[in-house]
């Protein structure tokens, strides 16, 4: 019987320490989180060189373009969590009310959900699974490009200098490689199909307020083949529209081009307008597009509403906004310019809470980007950080959770000064483009968007304020239409100041312009 148990008590021991050992063996071989955080920057790092040199050369092949837009998704997921998890580090000083939801950012799996909502308990699981997985995708990302990488030999290159991402982004239209490509195919096509009908080929493009349409027929207008393809290239509005006749096509709109020694007499016709163009108004402007205008035309209709897409005669471009990882990319881009993020941490913390408030929009983020670059130090970033969440609680307290989206709100937004002493409440009524010809610089009753938000400057009544400059020909000045207006009665939580809340009647100040316009950054 000892003998028994003393083998069993033996095995039993054996066993114990064969367990232990084990385990022992399978923590020790587990990466550790910053091992983890390496092994996804070399992987971003062999992403990156094939997604920028298929930026560098010419890609036709719409399944080529398709893939790359799955690998610069995977790209911008994986610096998205990257950036995450350096700067959560240096934002553990901010407080719970002032952490920014980052929950609409649209894909498979949330970083900052996985990594904010879990609790203490198995938050290090968590992020080791999140980690796990971005480096998972981005492996077989790579795995998948290399057919891609070997068809990628034969595009030709195009012809420009070898720029670092935050130039291109200048040169380029951000993230819409394949759209640009489809828009390009569309309206060079005549030279590969001389035997088209004679009517005039119809590309509706529709998304919603600005998501980027006019800014992408911007890019495809300004790109050399196509000015070389046409004798001119005419845009209307809605309002060129009110009398659809033949007149309208030969004596309304705005020239954006004009070349008559080339393009064999073809007119390129660019209609954008808000909602919708009514059927009868477009059967006549099509008619009298076909009477005067040389064979190989081509029109593009711009709108929010999908009835136009009835009026094509080929599929649709529908736009969507990008992802948050997509826009932080463009975001940080554009702010740190060429130089190190990694240098400097908190400023980065700061930059994604601010790209978070920007809700994916390019307006906001054509404004902020300019004056954060201009003002690299803590304390602007600091003020434009916290100016935006007083912008987004007071609206949030004035019109509630409809103001969701502040940079697509058709009511006047309401905005204090960052300085701690300014009382002012100014509103935001309309915002409107204007050629740079009919902007007076020296415009008394203009400001500069940083004076509003963080000068000294005290306008009076009404003004207008200068948003900033399109780097398109031919150059939009994009204005705010601004007033010294606060509600009568508004809470300011943040101040403890008791104003109550009070919507002003449409008698009291002018409402926002309807007529919304596409920002070309």
């Amino acid at each position: 019987m000892e003998v028994i148990l003393s083998a069993a008590m033996g095995e039993l021991g054996s066993r114990s320490i064969s367990f232990l050992v084990d385990r022992y063996l399978k923590q020790t071989a587990a990466p550790t989180e910053e091992q983890r955080l390496c092994n996804l920057q070399r992987l971003l790092l062999r992403l990156r060189v094939i997604v920028e040199e298929a930026d560098g050369r010419l890609v036709t092949n719409q399944a080529m373009l398709h893939q790359l837009r799955i690998m610069k998704k995977e790209m911008y997921r994986g610096y998205y969590t990257l950036d995450l998890f350096h700067c959560r580090a240096h934002g553990e000083d901010r407080t719970k009310d002032h952490e920014v939801n980052y929950s609409f950012a649209q894909s498979e799996f949330n970083p900052a959900k996985r990594v904010c909502f879990c609790s203490a308990n198995n938050e290090g699981a968590a992020r080791a699974e999140l980690l796990e997985k971005v480096i998972g995708n981005i492996r077989d990302t790579i795995e998948d490009a290399s057919e891609f990488v070997m068809f990628l030999r034969g595009c030709p290159r195009l012809h420009r200098e070898p720029y670092t991402i935050y130039l291109l982004l200048d040169k380029c239209m951000f993230g819409r490689q394949m759209e640009m490509e489809q828009i390009m195919n569309f309206l060079l096509q005549t030279e590969r199909a001389p035997s088209a009908s004679e009517d005039p080929a119809v590309l509706p493009i529709i998304g919603p307020v600005r998501v980027g349409k006019s800014t992408l027929i911007e890019h495809a207008c300004d790109n050399q083949r196509v000015r070389n393809h046409f004798s001119q290239i005419l845009r209307f509005s809605g309002d060129d529209l009110k009398d659809a006749s033949l007149e309208t096509l030969r004596d309304g709109g705005r020239i954006k081009h004009q070349n008559h020694g080339m393009g064999g007499g073809r007119t390129l016709i660019i209609i954008e307008v808000v909602l919708d163009i009514e059927e009868s108004v477009w059967k006549m402007l099509y008619s009298a597009a076909r009477s005067c205008i040389a064979r190989g035309s081509k029109i593009i209709v711009a709108s929010r509403s999908d009835k136009i897409a009835s009026f094509g005669t080929t599929q649709p471009i529908r736009l969507q906004f990008f992802t948050q990882e997509a826009y932080w990319y463009f975001f940080k881009a554009r702010t740190f310019g060429s130089t190190r993020v990694e240098d400097h941490p908190k400023l980065a913390a700061m930059a994604m809470d601010i790209a978070g408030l920007m809700n994916k929009c390019f307006m906001g983020a054509a404004i902020f980007t300019g004056l954060l670059k201009a003002n690299f130090n803590l304390h602007f970033w600091s003020m434009a950080l916290e100016f935006l969440r007083n912008i987004r609680q007071k609206n949030i307290l004035l019109y509630g959770e409809r103001f969701a989206n502040g940079w697509q709100f058709e009511e006047p937004v309401y905005l204090r000064r960052a300085k701690k002493t300014s009382s002012e409440c100014f509103a935001i009524f309309a915002i409107y483009q204007a050629c740079s010809d009919d902007t007076e610089p020296e415009d008394p009753e203009m400001v500069s968007v940083q004076d509003l938000c963080f000068g000294s400057v005290r306008p009076q009544g009404n003004f207008k304020v200068h948003a900033w400059t399109s780097h398109l020909p031919p150059h939009y000045n994009y204005m705010f239409h601004c007033g010294i207006q606060r509600p009568q009665r508004m809470e300011d939580h943040a101040d403890g100041e008791d104003i109550g809340i009070h919507l002003p009647s449409s008698s009291d100040e002018p409402r926002r312009n309807t007529t919304q316009v596409e920002f070309i950054v």
